[in-house]
């Protein structure tokens, strides 16, 4: 067990000045506050850059539809995010920046079938961020920084605060594995270290996890949530 990949810091780095310029002409459209309410302290929002209909305020993670995401109104003057999304060869499920503001935390939790064996999972791009955030997966702290690409495994306990001066922005983009990836992934780390671990859903993971599921209204929504239940 001490062997499973939890998080892959990726070889490929984007280009830092271009990131914040397209991050400030998406900062004054209305960010919508995370909808787990439980799950932080302060103010942490987001804006879907791709969603099944196009709204930026349409911020769920978990896209159990049969629509393909398409851009929002958000992205369409961002020519940078639109060239990073064209150059990962794999079919998105979530697009979004997440905006952790200063003094904000996240409690400790797990989120829903994000590992690389879920044959899903979760990449992070730091746009704006600083030293003193403090991002803790599985009990180890994982320093991002601005323009780096990271995997992180989402099915193990995170949590992050954000102890500095200025708000931390990533976009994170969640995928379906494919070939491509698999190349990509295989490359920086042993397949066979993909393992799901054993689950241990705290009651309150469930709930939240119950609570997206019902957003999304849809037949596959309702049967997991029958399953969790």
């Amino acid at each position: 067990m001490d062997n499973l990949i939890r998080h892959i810091k990726f070889p490929m780095v984007f280009d830092v000045e271009k990131l914040k310029i397209d991050v400030e002409k998406v900062v004054p459209i209305n960010w919508v506050d995370h909808f787990n309410k439980n799950d932080y302290v302060g103010n942490w929002s987001s804006i879907a850059l791709m969603s099944e209909d196009g709204k930026s305020e349409n911020i769920s993670a978990m896209n159990l539809g049969n629509k393909s995401l398409i851009y929002t109104e958000a992205l369409n003057s961002c020519n940078y995010f639109k060239k990073i999304l064209d150059e990962l060869l794999f079919e998105k499920t979530s697009v979004r920046l997440l905006r952790l503001a200063v003094g904000a935390e996240i409690k400790p939790h797990k989120d829903y079938c994000l590992g690389y064996e879920d044959g899903c999972f979760r990449i992070h791009i730091p746009i704006i961020t600083n030293p003193e955030v403090e991002f803790i997966l599985n009990n180890e702290r994982i320093i991002m920084n601005e323009g780096e690409c990271w995997y992180i495994d989402a099915n193990f306990t995170h949590s992050v605060t954000n102890k500095g001066n200025e708000d931390r922005i990533h976009l994170v983009i969640d995928g379906i594995r494919n070939k491509w990836t698999d190349a990509l992934f295989f490359k920086e780390a042993d397949q066979t270290n993909f393992i799901k671990p054993v689950p241990e859903l705290k009651e309150t993971d469930k709930e939240r996890i119950i609570e997206e599921l019902k957003r999304q209204n849809t037949a596959t929504a309702t049967k997991i949530i029958q399953n969790l239940r």
